[in-house]
């Protein structure tokens, strides 16, 4: 059975969105398809359609998030230390060709958001990174070529 790394905020998230949906919108939507079932028709009724849908919906997430909370393994990146990009390291990677240097944490695939700079554990560069230190050279393969890397820094 796999195992998920994440962090404990997104250990947390995935909580509160699982117990939202059970508590709110499940509910919610049961007393939406019982609505619109006294509307009649229900071959013709959109609205019934709609809820049904959505009831689909909602049962897949809880599926999944049921299924991602019990194989969570939670890393909490405070107790961790070390000079290695390791799960939850703050990692400063530079682009030696355009000199721009951006921030990383690494972080679970469900905790991801690179706008944001929480970069998956599954993604390339993550791969590329883990196990490097700083001053380490990183290419990455790309759809549009490598791509070269510099490790600046790495913080937990």
């Amino acid at each position: 059975m796999d195992r998920y790394p994440m962090t404990p905020e997104g250990f947390r998230r995935l909580e509160i969105e699982l117990k939202k949906l059970r508590e709110f919108d499940r509910p919610a939507n049961v007393k939406a398809i019982e609505e619109a079932r006294e509307h009649g028709d229900l071959k013709e009724n959109a609205e019934y359609k709609f809820a049904k849908e959505q009831q689909s919906l909602i049962a897949g997430r809880l599926e999944y998030l049921e299924d991602r909370i019990s194989r969570a393994e939670v890393i909490d990146p405070s107790k961790l230390k070390g000079d290695r990009v390791l799960f939850g390291a703050k990692v400063t990677v530079a682009n030696p060709d355009t000199d721009e240097e951006h921030e990383y944490r690494i972080v679970g695939e469900d905790e991801s958001d690179v706008d944001n700079g929480l970069l998956s554990i599954s993604s390339p560069l993550a791969r590329g990174l883990i196990g490097k230190e700083a001053g380490d050279k990183v290419t990455i393969s790309t759809p549009s070529g490598p791509r070269h890397f510099e490790v600046v820094d790495v913080e937990f």
